[in-house]
């Protein structure tokens, strides 16, 4: 068995034994790992505080058969994100963030873009100038990107024609916005107005756009949006949805 190191981040954790605990990891370079950490629930082990809940560490493991858990060998903190104490919505964002990851991914299906992206919203949730809903939507949409569920915002989900900024509405079963003779047809759609659509393009193209400011009223309908597509698409509400603010 070969030795893979991977910088990764803790997503969920599960007691094994009296001593094992099986941890879900997102890595850079291999993508969602499960692994068994033997003495793991030791109070001195060789991972310390590495498996922490959304800590990053630098990680070596053992790759097993196919469906056995892989052993982790060694797992060391690099990073942590304090803020995240002493800010309950974005916590509660980032424990969102931990949940798609780990049951909306593939095993060993890497995607560096949404890992960075990851990471980016992790450091920045609960910092004073960053609005907690704004920063989760802009992961969300390169989550959903990645995973080739981005929806269509330029054109009708419906026709393909282009849409304009106004008269239309969303639908998750389409998988985007619907220009207003194509609304009748689809039964989900709910109302977008111009100003989330603008703001849900910008969110999507725009790196940097999860620290403009938006208005109370449209960052609760990207939410609502956002939370009817993704759990149309997961085939469940994720758990942590109702701690979610705009």
């Amino acid at each position: 068995m070969a030795a893979e190191k991977a910088v990764a981040l803790v997503l969920r954790t599960t007691d094994w034994s009296e001593t094992s605990r099986i941890a879900t990891l997102w890595t850079r370079e291999f993508g969602k790992v499960r692994v068994l950490a033997k003495g793991g629930r030791r109070l001195k082990s060789n991972f310390e505080s590495a498996l922490d809940l959304l800590t990053l560490c630098r990680i070596v493991f053992l790759r097993k058969s196919s469906g056995s858990l892989d052993l982790l060998t060694e797992a060391q903190v690099a990073e942590r994100f304090p803020r995240l104490l002493k800010n309950l919505p974005a916590l509660y964002a980032a424990y969102y963030i931990a949940e798609l990851l780990s049951d909306w991914t593939e095993d060993f299906d890497p995607h560096p873009t949404l890992f960075d992206e990851a990471i980016e919203t992790l450091r920045s949730l609960g910092s004073p100038e960053v609005a907690t809903g704004p920063r989760l939507a802009r992961f969300e949409l390169v989550l959903l990107r990645e995973l080739g569920y981005s929806p269509a915002l330029a054109a009708c989900a419906g026709c393909g024609e282009p849409v304009s900024a106004g008269g239309f509405a969303f639908s998750p079963a389409a998988g985007g916005v619907l220009c207003s003779a194509c609304v009748a047809k689809h039964r989900d759609a709910v109302p977008l107005s111009p100003a989330a659509w603008a703001a849900l393009g910008e969110l999507s193209d725009n790196p940097e756009s999860g620290r403009s400011p938006l208005s109370e009223e449209v960052r609760r309908e990207i939410r609502q949006i956002l939370n009817q597509y993704v759990t149309y698409l997961m085939g469940r509400p994720p758990r942590l949805l109702p701690y979610l603010g705009s």
